[in-house]
């Protein structure tokens, strides 16, 4: 296959870093849900899809601009809660948000990471967050700037750092000016995240190619480019 693209950019929540599965689990396993790892994790996925619809129905241009509780809702439906014993959860999941509830770590996209690093391909990260994602990366030995325990990648960068999220094109303005100075030209990069909404439109506004991450198949007929998993990119470059 022809290589398509000179540099990936990702973002970071669902693709490197779910909220905590086993926290969450707790919740649904204590109101007669499935609470494992494997459910929570395509819990986020429905969770994030949910979201994405919410904000399409309501004409919001980002999936941060109202509450998540349509994440909360469709994240513990999909384990299995109904009713009662829904809202509940709903609520203590409620208490339990917070921009660091983002950091357990999804081993099969950090090992997909090492394979794209270790073919030489420029990496970076940007990510919606509130100023932690680099160091939760880190210490999830995901990645990192530089050596370090995970893979060595060009930029890590969030919206507070940056002072504008997606899917705005400001937020690229870092990761696309280093690329671009080390001649690659932005319409040989990529963009991988799992929100169309944020991620797609986000990627589109900045002039760099959409990937959706797209494990379960919640976003058939969106009009965009969707892989399975992370692993699925080696086939592009």
């Amino acid at each position: 296959m022809t290589k398509r693209f000179d540099a990936l950019l990702f973002d970071a929540g669902g693709i490197f870093l779910l909220p905590d599965p086993i926290s969450l689990g707790a919740i649904v396993h204590e109101h007669g849900g499935n609470g494992s790892i494997s459910a929570m994790t395509r819990a986020h996925y429905a969770g994030m899809a949910a979201l994405d619809n919410a904000a399409r129905s309501s004409s919001k241009d980002t999936i941060d601009g109202f509450s998540w509780d349509p994440y909360r809702h469709a994240h513990l439906a999909s384990a299995g809660l109904s009713g009662t014993n829904l809202a509940e959860a709903e609520a203590k999941a409620k208490n339990l948000f917070s921009p660091f509830l983002w950091r357990y770590p999804i081993l099969e996209s950090a090992a997909a990471l090492w394979r794209m690093h270790l073919q030489g391909l420029p990496i970076g990260i940007v990510s919606n967050a509130s100023g932690q994602v680099e160091a939760t990366l880190a210490n999830q030995c995901i990645c990192q700037v530089g050596n370090g325990a995970g893979v060595p990648v060009l930029i890590v960068t969030d919206s507070h750092v940056i002072g504008t999220a997606k899917p705005h094109a400001g937020i690229f303005r870092d990761a696309l000016a280093l690329m671009n100075g080390n001649g690659i030209s932005t319409d040989r990069i990529a963009y991988i995240g799992d929100s169309y909404v944020n991620d797609v439109q986000g990627a589109r506004n900045a002039g760099i190619h959409p990937i959706l991450l797209d494990p379960y198949n919640d976003h058939e007929g969106d009009d965009c480019e969707r892989i399975g998993s992370l692993h699925d990119l080696l086939a592009f470059i």
